[in-house]
């Protein structure tokens, strides 16, 4: 089935019941067709199902419509069952590059992962964090002291990166930011801004007297004792918003709550 445009849309929905009726609705109303065949698919959720249905989906190159059915929604437009084929044709659409994470454990295991909003390091015992930081190849920072760090694109710095009190970032600026979490030493270290392309690497001092973990979006790693975090420019994943709402004016509007 199609909506009245022709359209083919994929509705995907969360586990919450809110979301499941409404994807049950909406189905009825304008069709369901299977993900690879869809014109674009409409995730019904919050933040965090939104972020796996693009990873689910990222190699349909297909937009991906966010409608809130869930408790955060930055990445996701008001819901409303009435109007959508009129609102998926005046849709602005967005591109982002994920960070791609490769992390290496105490016990020599591997977790790779991708992540739109930001790659964290943080502390796993009762002691702060020893890091020290590379960029492109190059020891930026001996020694971190700190209860974690993260790096984040621009869609994710209001994210953890601004709890954090790291910078919001333009979501056209090519940078990442690269923001300490409770620095300890140096203590007045507040981070970098990055250039996008930069190749960013975490070595854990003393993994074992003190445990880090990596967390990348929702995928994490336990006891790591290197983490690198690059941008992926060959991987790209597409959102709709609703004219006006973009993340581009999201971002600035957080600036000024």
């Amino acid at each position: 089935m199609t909506d009245r445009t022709g359209r083919k849309i994929c509705f995907e929905a969360s586990d919450a019941p809110d979301a499941q009726e409404a994807r049950a609705a909406l189905a009825r109303r304008y069709g369901q067709a299977h993900a690879a065949e869809a014109d674009v698919i409409v995730a019904l959720g919050g933040d965090g199902f939104m972020l796996s249905t693009l990873f689910a989906t990222q190699h349909l190159d297909k937009p991906v419509y966010g409608m809130n059915r869930g408790t955060v929604g930055f990445l996701m437009n008001t819901y409303s069952a009435d109007g959508l084929s009129d609102r998926l044709g005046a849709a602005e659409e967005a591109t982002l590059n994920p960070l791609c994470m490769n992390a290496v454990c105490v016990g020599g295991e591997k977790v790779s992962a991708l992540a739109i909003n930001e790659v964290s390091l943080y502390r796993g015992g009762a002691q702060a964090a020893k890091l020290r930081i590379s960029i492109d190849g190059r020891v930026r920072m001996d020694e971190l002291v700190c209860d974690g760090a993260l790096v984040a694109t621009p869609a994710g710095s209001t994210a953890y990166n601004y709890s954090a009190h790291g910078p919001i970032l333009p979501i056209g600026a090519e940078v990442l930011a690269l923001t300490p979490v409770a620095a300890f030493r140096p203590r007045r270290w507040r981070g970098a801004l990055l250039p996008k392309v930069a190749h960013v690497r975490f070595d854990v001092l003393e993994p074992k007297k003190r445990p880090v973990s990596a967390v990348a979006d929702s995928r994490d790693a336990k006891n790591v004792v290197t983490v690198e975090v690059w941008s992926d420019e060959t991987i790209r994943h597409r959102i709709l918003f609703d004219p006006g709402h973009g993340l581009e004016e999201r971002l600035i509007r957080e600036q000024f709550a």
